[in-house]
């Protein structure tokens, strides 16, 4: 029985594997476009190494372009762990929200406080990235543009509700299917175990019957 529980067990240990493999693990993902007037907001913008084993340090340049603007103003700059912001129209309205005691940034998300009507614009979002190979560096540059819009109130398109309903129900499926797929295996490995234990019944006996055949062959030659 005790290897039996060991392959009941297998299943979850793989599963704690693949879980502490993929803690930590950066995935891009869009940035909210609508904000609320006199609230805060979290400007996103992340950018994943293509080969998370190399070392690198990373600068992200923030730009602003109002909705009546036609040129970029120069937000905000974080680099070697130090933020600073450079438009004066978000003096003590904006802190970094992104990768937190590394020069590695990957998350380079802002957050507005208290924003106004004048914050609809166009944002830029730009990576300087090194990457330090051994005999080399090499550098990269991300940009991406994200447009905000500010309302008085939230709103939520059916496209949004859709999508988190799918969400949910693709979690519960998955769910769902290992839980079957766990009682599946385990009925298989229990099937399994008995049998074995079935035939090592029937070969004992087996085995006793032949002795008691033996034995009584050798009286009656006596």
């Amino acid at each position: 029985m005790s290897a039996v529980k060991e392959l009941l067990l297998l299943p979850l240990v793989l599963l704690a594997l693949q879980a502490s493999l993929c803690h930590g693990a950066c995935v891009e993902v869009d940035s909210d476009t609508e904000a609320v007037a006199h609230e805060g907001f979290k400007l996103g913008c992340i950018s994943c190494k293509m080969r998370g084993e190399v070392p690198a340090m990373a600068a992200v340049n923030w730009y602003f372009k109002g909705s009546d603007e036609s040129d970029f103003s120069h937000l905000y700059s974080y680099e070697d762990k130090n933020g600073e912001v450079i438009d004066p129209r978000f003096y003590e309205r904006l802190d970094w929200n992104g990768s937190k005691q590394t020069r590695d940034l990957q998350d380079g998300s802002i957050y507005i406080l208290n924003v106004t009507y004048n914050d609809t614009g166009t944002y830029k979002c730009t990576f300087s990235r090194i990457l330090m190979y051994s005999n080399y560096e090499y550098q990269t540059s991300t940009t991406k543009f994200i447009i905000i819009n500010v309302v008085p109130r939230l709103t939520r398109g059916m496209a949004s509700i859709l999508s988190e309903v799918m969400m949910y129900v693709s979690i519960i499926g998955l769910q769902f299917w290992l839980v079957v797929e766990m009682i599946y295996c385990y009925r298989k490995i229990s099937a399994a175990g008995e049998e074995a234990l079935r035939e090592s019944a029937e070969e004992y006996l087996a085995i006793a019957s032949e002795s008691k055949d033996n034995c009584a062959g050798e009286q009656e030659a006596e």
